[in-house]
């Protein structure tokens, strides 16, 4: 019981209800990684049903709990009362009510609609600065930030009947030219982000506002196989190197354990496992509560919003079901690209620019299997044009965790559209991804920049493969 504890890095009491404990023990006494195995967890099939797949050699019982997770991530959740009681609980703020409304067939979500409106992938987070009460303080050791206090932490677009949404995000763009060092151009967007409809009043005047896409589910069960101290070894906050690089962990507030600990997952890497994650998201998305966060997502000042009816569950996700949703994206089959001739050319000029100082190329995970997720985890100061002026945790307003870059040739596949890059999706392709990066990461843009066209070509056609 010890080990299984320590595996999942669970405090069982923490959670209150011993039960949850019981009825997982069968299900991970086997554990993930117990077969150190590529070919588990790996496919080189690139279609737009990988990431619905689990990996290889779950057993009857494992497979039940992936099948009983990804029906809680699929099927639609509804709003109290309702006969469907396993399911009910939506809201009353939310802006969908399936977790794949936003990552479509598990993968990154989409930037605009069929209907040419910000697609329900595209969430808005608010926060304010501290003013130095306990209040306040308090907030921002538990969240990592300070709620704005009439709309919460983030926008929600849709209410359940009775209850007003909140606002709707609108996203514009300014075109801005690049000239490279031999004279090709090239035109980025610059998003211009506002908020419309707004039908709670006034913001705070001193809000921030970020916009954010969700992630691909792309081998989340690796990540969290990774041990922190080998995160931790690549941490060179000062720069004692002096390659301009000084990525730095995030350490946050962890409501299983009750303690600081490593942060891995979300932009800016403020969540440290994927139970927590999962916790976050049915609730900032769905309005849905749990042992974890059991209060509902509405502010003081929103009255309907407070009266609207309840379920009959004290908690809207059980902690079974919680569980259940983890364990379907821990388990989840991840995408290898084929190492061709061509790969391993774009991979040389990947790592001849510098890209694999923060997307780090090869990395082993505690059962000590070899992966590429093209990420170190750490925070990195990416420039003032990519400031959302938002700090979470230790991460301040210009850092955010090296984005996972595996994956990603999935996602033409599954939604028929290239993908909108970067965290808010202003990037239309790696090029305009790369043309963003400053701070820490200017040394590895102009190095890019003065690359040869073949060479450039070469190692946009290694990003698009991976």
């Amino acid at each position: 019981m010890l080990l299984i504890q320590k595996r999942l890095n669970f405090n069982f009491n923490s959670l209150g209800k011993i039960i949850f404990a019981k009825s997982l023990v069968a299900i991970f006494a086997t554990g993930l990684f117990a077969v150190n195995s590529e070919g588990k967890y790996f496919s080189n099939d690139n279609n737009k049903s990988l990431l619905l797949k689990p990996i290889k050699k779950l057993n009857d019982e494992e497979y039940d709990q992936f099948i009983l997770g990804r029906s809680f991530f699929t099927i639609p959740w509804v709003e109290a009362p309702s006969a469907t009681t396993a399911r009910d609980g939506l809201g009353p703020l939310f802006n969908a009510n399936t977790c794949v409304s936003c990552h479509p067939r598990n993968g990154r979500g989409i930037l605009f609609n069929s209907k040419g409106n910000t697609a329900r992938s595209l969430v808005v987070r608010l926060s304010i600065p501290s003013n130095g009460s306990l209040l306040h303080e308090t907030k921002k050791e538990k969240m990592g930030f300070v709620p704005e206090p009439t709309y919460g932490a983030q926008i929600s677009i849709n209410g359940v009947h009775g209850v007003p949404f909140e606002a709707k995000p609108k996203v514009e763009f300014e075109e801005v030219s690049v000239v490279f060092p031999d004279g090709e151009k090239d035109t980025i967007l610059k998003p211009k982000y506002t908020l419309i409809e707004n039908n709670y009043g006034e913001f705070d005047k001193n809000t921030s506002y970020t916009f954010r896409m969700a992630p691909s589910l792309h081998g989340l069960g690796l990540l969290e196989d990774i041990s922190n101290e080998d995160i931790l070894a690549n941490q060179d906050i000062n720069d004692k190197n002096n390659d301009g690089i000084s990525g730095k962990a995030n350490m946050v507030y962890s409501p299983l354990t009750k303690r600081i600990e490593l942060g891995k997952y979300t932009w800016k890497a403020s969540s440290a496992t994927i139970l927590e994650q999962s916790a976050g998201a049915a609730h900032n998305d769905m309005g849905l509560t749990s042992s974890l966060i059991q209060v509902e997502n509405c502010t003081d000042s929103q009255k309907l919003c407070n009266e609207a009816p309840k379920p009959r569950d004290k908690n809207d996700i059980t902690d079974l079901r919680l569980g259940a949703m983890a364990y379907y994206i821990r388990n989840l089959k991840a995408y290898k690209p084929k190492e061709t001739k061509s790969f391993k050319e774009g991979l040389e000029i990947f790592e001849e620019v510098s890209c694999s100082k923060c997307h780090i190329t090869n990395i082993k995970t505690k059962s000590g299997l070899n992966i590429a997720p093209y990420t170190d985890l750490l925070l990195h100061d990416m420039g003032n044009d990519l400031s959302d002026g938002r700090s979470e945790f230790k991460a301040n307003k210009n850092e955010w965790r090296t984005a996972p870059l595996w994956g990603l040739a999935l996602h033409e596949k599954i939604t028929g559209k290239k993908p909108r890059l970067l965290h808010d999706g202003r990037a239309r392709d790696f090029q305009e991804v790369i043309l963003w990066h400053g701070g820490e990461a200017s040394g590895a843009k102009n190095a890019y920049m003065s690359l040869a066209k073949e060479k450039r070509e070469k190692l946009i056609k290694f990003l698009e493969r991976l």
